[in-house]
């Protein structure tokens, strides 16, 4: 399991490492500058410089799930590396489909996805990566219960990779490809982040949580406030929440856009490290914890040391709720009824759903359990369908042990698989609710229009697992469990009261390693298991250099109006299965834009024969009549999740450039390592210029360089022209691999 000789190397040079930024940078260091320092590739004699500066960083560790994992490994595969160099694993718990229950949906998986499961397992095999196998649960929950250690560092193919923030532990949702450089021995090519923190005091109470922390800071900081940034939770309050609750605060810290989130080593991280039998990390992390925290001075003038603070009295913080459609449409539960009733959105909830990698721990599941059973006392059940995802088969061993799994049975509650299951688009919901506008509440931390259940007319709304199972028992989205009465079996009415929860199990964790199959000490006798004929896998052909005329005259495919995360460029649910087949799943490309022209949904004009058509199909005809062409999006382009489908398969179907006014960080990244442009308004309102039937040129491509916009023009069906301006964030490395045509050809050329 967790090998403890590079954290006590990585602990023995963090003083000497801190030392150094602080003597560059002349002034006290922030937690996330101390990890940072500690893993640059090489300490030279400049400091980065916030948000401008490029760096190579030397992760501990890497983690993939089953979906990403997929192509991860077929870009590590032309890599024609024997191993991986740093040590890695992967986690099935995306293709799970959640429908009847635990062991149903989970054998019907196995059968479902057997050979998927096998290429996965033979590669890990052969390239000595671990294999956590279906069942096992989610990523996060794994790795935050077995490897994340304070002040470590570690990318991940999700961009739910935060989640070990709650451990003191630079955790960072990354694409593949990224991926792929740090396993095969290089360093992680990033651009320093900014900082940004959240100043906690008090303590929560009553049925205040910590999922409410990260939604109120979501509602300040919107979806995109924190892109480019670490957000660290600093000062006492920090220190009197659990350390799963500091997970979710964490895990959630994705949807603020930031690179990663963090809290500083204290005695909540040491109790759980204590509980998941990782008490020689504890009692490691407690002597160098000095280097695990921002410095005292930065913590008692935050305003001095970080980009942007807020603060937090997390004793007069109330229960919050957002959504629908975005996890920053947020509001303290108290006015959520009066938003029901002045939007008209549906009172009656359809579906309660907890758990996920946000919200599954013990404690989760423990103080959503004590509303059960006090709904259970007056003979109530929930009054919605009512689903649980346990996070781990440790968890759910725990919480079935302890009684909690029992109790949501009693409230009429299905326990599903520990996997992601609905929150990610894997439910197949009984109810047919197709087209027809319904509420659902959940405690996962996404609620895109079609996300949960691939209906777009579904309102997904977010909270904490207790005020969801409150909501179920109340039965509607304008229910207060804070101030409004139950009716009970006999029609006496009740109030239910704030659960209070335990941290961790009195009897400590049912520890359940059974799901993890070591990798082979040598894999070279082993062969990847992949059928030449698949549908669902597809061994990765190179991608061809890029040439300067390829990037004239190119067609307009799609303007998108308004958001376009991943979700909406390269849809989940039905399409996880093709994750490993680069021409079959291109075919869902862009099937969640909205077309600023037409306001359809997933489709446009072909330029070249006047039809209406799916982007993707309009896209392959571009591509194989010889024209590259270009996307066009509104502000944050990309929100959302790390795949790097909604990259590859643009490159794939012949993308040159998107254009955006704005991009989210890990989209932008994948857009580079694939070798399309990613290129910004200057002036946002040039977004407006941009006509349906127009073609596009980039002008001066061989004097492409850092920091130095670039011009676009761009060609209108009546003749005339109009010549923006566009920025860029690439660095030298990067402008390397759009001539290389991928940063994989780049490292196979650099490697040799």
């Amino acid at each position: 399991m967790l090998d403890l000789a590079p954290i006590q190397a990585l602990y023995a040079r963090a003083a000497e490492r801190s030392a150094w930024a602080r003597e560059r940078l002349g002034r006290p260091l922030t937690l996330a500058e101390k990890i940072l320092s500690n893993h640059l590739d090489a300490a030279g004699e400049g400091f980065p410089e916030r948000r401008q500066s490029y760096a190579d960083l030397r992760p501990d560790r890497v983690a993939m799930q089953d979906a990403t994992a997929q192509m991860a490994i077929l870009q590590f595969m032309q890599a024609k590396l024997d191993r991986v160099a740093v040590p890695s694993t992967v986690h099935c718990d995306h293709l799970i489909q959640a429908r009847v229950g635990a062991d149903t949906d989970l054998a019907a998986a196995e059968e479902t996805n057997s050979e998927v499961y096998r290429f996965l397992h033979s590669a890990s095999q052969k390239y000595g990566i671990g294999f956590w196998k279906p069942g096992a649960g989610i990523i996060h929950q794994v790795v935050l219960e077995n490897y994340a250690f304070p002040g470590g560092m570690m990318i991940g193919t999700d961009s739910h990779t935060p989640n070990a923030g709650g451990l003191g532990m630079v955790a960072v949702g990354v694409g593949g490809a990224d991926a792929v450089d740090v396993m095969a021995g290089l360093p992680w090519n990033v651009r320093w982040p900014g900082a940004i923190a959240v100043h906690l005091t008090g303590e929560l109470s009553g049925w205040a949580s910590a999922k409410d922390v990260i939604l109120a800071v979501a509602g300040q900081l919107t979806v995109k406030g924190g892109t480019g940034a670490i957000v660290e939770y600093i000062g006492p309050g920090a220190r009197t929440i659990s350390c799963t609750g500091k997970g979710t605060i964490t895990n959630m810290g994705a949807e603020l856009g930031a690179t990663c989130s963090v809290f500083p080593f204290d005695e909540a991280m040491a109790a759980y490290l204590e509980s998941t039998e990782r008490s020689a990390v504890a009692a490691l992390a407690r002597e160098h914890a000095a280097e695990l925290a921002p410095d005292p001075e930065v913590e008692q003038d935050p305003e001095k040391y970080y980009d942007q603070v807020l603060h937090i009295d997390l004793s007069t913080l109330e229960p919050h709720v957002v959504g629908p459609h975005s996890p920053d449409r947020a509001r303290p539960i108290s006015a959520l009824a009066a938003e029901v009733a002045a939007e008209g959105w549906p009172e009656e909830l359809s579906a309660a759903l907890i758990g996920s990698c946000t919200n599954s721990s013990y404690q989760d599941l423990d103080r959503a359990a004590e509303i059960a059973e006090q709904a259970a006392a007056h003979g109530v059940k929930a009054r919605t369908q009512f689903l649980v995802t346990p996070g781990s088969t440790q968890v759910f061993r725990t919480v079935e042990r302890d009684g909690q799994a029992a109790s949501f049975e009693k409230a009429g509650g299905t326990v599903m698989a520990n996997a992601c299951g609905p929150c990610i688009g894997q439910w197949h919901r009984e109810d047919d609710t197709s087209g027809r506008s319904n509420s659902i509440i959940s405690s996962f931390n996404r609620n895109f229009p079609g996300r949960n259940d691939g209906n777009a007319e579904t309102l997904s709304f977010i909270a904490s697992p207790e005020i969801v199972l409150a909501l179920a028992v109340g039965g509607k989205l304008s229910f207060n469990p804070l101030t409004d009465p139950v009716e009970g079996e006999g029609g006496e009415s009740f109030h239910l009261t704030a659960p209070v929860g335990r941290a961790l199990p009195e009897a400590g964790f049912v520890i359940d390693r059974g799901g993890l199959v070591e990798p082979a000490a040598d894999g070279s006798g082993v062969s990847v298991d992949i059928d030449p004929a698949s549908d669902r896998l597809q061994v990765l052909e190179p991608f061809d250099p890029r040439e300067e005329e390829q990037f004239q005259k190119m067609p307009l495919l799609l303007k998108a109006k308004g958001k376009c995360t991943t979700d909406h460029i390269s849809p989940a649910g039905p399409w996880l299965k093709f994750r490993g087949h680069l021409e079959n799943i291109s075919r869902n490309m862009f099937l969640g834009a909205i077309n600023a022209f037409s306001d359809a949904r997933g489709e446009g004009t072909d330029q070249l024969d006047g039809a209406v058509k799916p982007f993707w199909e309009a896209a392959r005809n571009y591509r194989d009549s010889g024209h590259f062409w270009v996307a066009v999006g509104d502000e944050n382009y990309g929100e959302g999740s790390s795949r790097e489908h909604a990259a590859m398969s643009p490159r794939f179907m012949g993308a040159g450039a998107v254009i955006a006014r704005s991009f989210a960080r890990i989209a932008e990244t994948n857009l580079k390592k694939q070798a399309v442009l990613p290129l910004r308004f200057q002036d946002s309102g040039d977004y407006e210029k941009i006509e349906e039937t127009d073609r596009i040129t980039i002008l001066d491509l061989p004097s492409l360089a850092p920091g130095t916009p670039i011009d676009v023009v761009l060609h209108h069906q009546d003749g005339t022209e109009d010549r923006i301006t566009c920025t860029h964030t690439l660095s030298h490395e990067q402008i390397d691999w759009f001539w290389a045509g991928a940063a994989l050809n780049a490292m196979r050329a650099e490697m040799g």
